[in-house]
Formats: C-alpha cells, sequence, structure tokens
C-alpha cells in the first residue's frame, strides 16, 4: 500500500503541477494588447474548465464512495435494497 501512495502522490504532484501550467497559460490569452476575444468567449472557456474540474472532481467522489454502491443488491432480504420495497 505504501508503494501505491507514493505513487499517487508523485503523479498527483505532476499532473496538478501541469494542470496549474496550463491554466496559467489560459490566463495569458487575457492580454488584450495581443488578443481580441468576447465575453462569450471567455464564458465558453471557463464553462469548459469548470465542467471538467467538476467532473475530475465527481470521479474521485465516485471512487471513495464506491463502497456505497457495491453493497447494492436486488436480492430479496438483503441490506442496500431500493426503499424497502416489495413487489
Amino acid at each position: 500500500m505504501a508503494a501505491d501512495r507514493e505513487k499517487f502522490v508523485r503523479q498527483a504532484n505532476k499532473r496538478v503541477n501541469a494542470a496549474i501550467r496550463a491554466i496559467q497559460e489560459v490566463a495569458k490569452l487575457s492580454n488584450t494588447a495581443l488578443y481580441e476575444y468576447t465575453e462569450r468567449d471567455v464564458e465558453l472557456i471557463f464553462e469548459s474548465l469548470e465542467k471538467e474540474l467538476a467532473a475530475c472532481r465527481k470521479s474521485f467522489e465516485l471512487a471513495m464512495n464506491v463502497q456505497s454502491w457495491v453493497d447494492f443488491s436486488l436480492e430479496e432480504g438483503r441490506e442496500g435494497g431500493v426503499g424497502g420495497e416489495e413487489e
């Protein structure tokens, strides 16, 4: 397990720093002396970035909560069924 943690930390540091650098590069597009853009362009950029960030967070949340839905079963008498309803 320690090796998996070390690998995660190493990769997270590398990938998050790369993402931060990429976002800093996007920020450079705000220079109106070099670029022309509309408010709609800016909205589309941030909608896209926010959508991807939300999807990334959801991936982590699902992975951390995987046990809560692994126990699901439609079998009679098992815990985790839908609302405990019977037909």
